[in-house]
């Protein structure tokens, strides 16, 4: 975690990203920056134990569950984080019962953007890459996801059968793992949850793993169980509440590492790639004139 936040990425998106695996302790903290990463920048240590209400040991010891050396470090990510914001994003954005449909639009259009945003801040190319080659070069492709995530696994499963890649979507557990039992060395699996605590998928690629194939994840928490069991984690980001479930914003970032997946594979396999698209599309078009 610590090399992910020296990265220049969204610091308040990487405690996002960890808060379900933090302490109840580091959680409340943690809260309090995702409400407000300004209160950290405009606070001393001692100023900000009034405030949260917790020992000054105890923010130091979140500061370094966050993957920083000391408050200060934090305080500063956060300084960064702040000043590159703009206005928008530093309103509060939760939908409420009574905002008139003016205001949904425009608080869920900032959602996606941001979440969006934040992904593609989290992203690594070099590690983007390996996974591009890895799909490219598998014999087989099974893509696990159930309820909002199964949508996204099918929309990567197919943009990958496309491309002329051998990809099947699990949605269902009892058949994921019975795929997954038949995988073998040189078999890809692409696992997607967004809390990276989904048992009907961290099993299938845990058996995938154990019959030799490589696995990835594509979820919002990278130090979930589904993101120990991997070889690669594809970080996304997107903030859940009542009135905005897993269904918008957290599938929106899933859905921008499956396009740069696809568009990094359909780059790295131009010509075969290029041929597989042209016969689906002439496929489908002779379906729809008859």
């Amino acid at each position: 975690m610590a090399d992910q936040m020296n990265e220049p990425v969204n610091p308040v998106s990487a405690v996002r990203a960890v808060l379900p695996s933090l302490t109840p302790a580091a959680q409340a903290i943690a809260r309090i920056i995702l409400e407000d990463p300004g209160v950290v920048v405009r606070s001393t240590i001692t100023e900000f134990s009034a405030v949260s209400g917790t020992s000054e040991a105890t923010i130091v010891r979140t500061a370094r569950a966050l993957g920083y050396s000391g408050y200060s470090q934090l305080r500063f990510a956060l300084a960064g984080a702040v000043a590159r914001e703009t206005p928008e994003r530093l309103v509060p954005g939760d939908l409420g019962p009574d905002d008139p449909l003016t205001d949904v639009i425009a608080k869920v259009t900032r959602a996606e953007v941001d979440a969006l945003s934040d992904t593609a801040e989290q992203l690594v190319p070099d590690q983007l890459g390996e996974v591009v080659a890895a799909i490219a070069a598998a014999r087989r492709i099974n893509v696990y996801g159930v309820g909002a995530s199964g949508l996204v696994a099918a929309d990567l499963a197919h943009k990958l059968m496309r491309i002329g890649l051998s990809s099947h979507p699990f949605n269902d557990a009892h058949l994921a793992l019975t795929s997954a039992a038949l995988l073998r060395e040189g078999d890809v699996v692409v696992a997607v949850s967004c809390s990276g605590e989904t048992t009907d998928v961290i099993e299938p690629t845990r058996t995938a793993k154990e019959a030799g194939a490589l696995a990835i994840a594509i979820t919002n928490n990278p130090r979930s169980s589904l993101a120990q069991t991997v070889d690669h984690v594809l970080v996304s980001a997107g903030r859940e509440t009542a009135f905005r479930p897993g269904a918008l914003a957290s599938r929106i970032s899933q859905l921008l590492i499956v396009d740069c997946i696809f568009v990094g594979l359909a780059q790295r396999t131009f010509d075969s790639s290029e041929t597989a698209l042209r016969a689906t599309r002439e496929a489908l078009e002779v379906f729809r004139t008859r």
